[in-house]
């Protein structure tokens, strides 16, 4: 998988980047490099890096199993650049909305911080697990059987949301960015969003995932 290969890619810059910071005193480069803050705008490329950049070994491990149980299934059931394109931009979004969401709410609990810095992919990798379970058979099924409107799904979404969130939840974890995530993928599985289009190399596996 070539997620992989860019989280051990990354990883491995991230450990040069401090060995560079200690033997020069270039105190800031690793976070202008991997860690996205605000204001975004001072370090855009951070919206990317951030996603497949993470905090120390055991944080690269959890997030590398998470990725290998669902991540091939989906990788499998959809073609290649509609896979990296959805990992990337829900990681992106999953993160923008910690800093700006955590920076809110932080200055309205009187924080001097003027917001969250964030990085690692936790934010694709649940949007994956919630394109799983809003785009499976079961959960079209009892979407069906139920005929809830669009805003009875969307309140459903949002409480599942919150539940799986709050099941993650620990010291240092980017809640916001995790929620995100999630509801994210629970959109797009609705949506059908990695259905390849037709005469696909992918097309006589779709049946194993749909």
């Amino acid at each position: 998988m070539d997620t992989l290969v860019a989280f051990a890619v990354v990883f491995v810059f991230q450990q040069v980047t401090v060995l560079f910071e200690l033997a020069l005193g270039l105190g800031q480069l690793y976070q202008t490099l991997f860690v996205l803050g605000a204001p975004v705008t001072l370090r855009p490329w951070t919206v990317f890096t951030s996603v497949y950049a993470h905090a120390g070994v055991g944080h690269l491990v959890s997030n590398t199993i998470a990725l290998v149980l669902v991540g091939f299934v989906l990788e499998r059931y959809t073609t290649r650049w509609r896979f990296h394109a959805f990992f990337v931009v829900t990681g992106a979004l999953a993160g923008l909305t910690q800093v700006w969401f955590g920076g809110l709410l932080n200055g309205l609990a009187g924080d001097p911080v003027v917001g969250n810095a964030v990085l690692g992919a936790s934010g694709a990798v649940l949007a994956l697990y919630g394109y799983v379970l809003g785009g499976n058979r079961l959960t079209t099924a009892i979407a069906d059987r139920l005929n809830a409107g669009a805003g009875i799904e969307w309140l459903l979404a949002l409480t599942i949301a919150l539940v799986l969130t709050w099941m993650t939840a620990s010291p240092g974890v980017a809640l916001i960015a995790h929620f995100t995530g999630i509801l994210l993928g629970l959109a797009a599985g609705r949506l059908d969003a990695l259905q390849p289009p037709p005469n696909t190399h992918t097309d006589q596996r779709n049946a194993s995932y749909k």
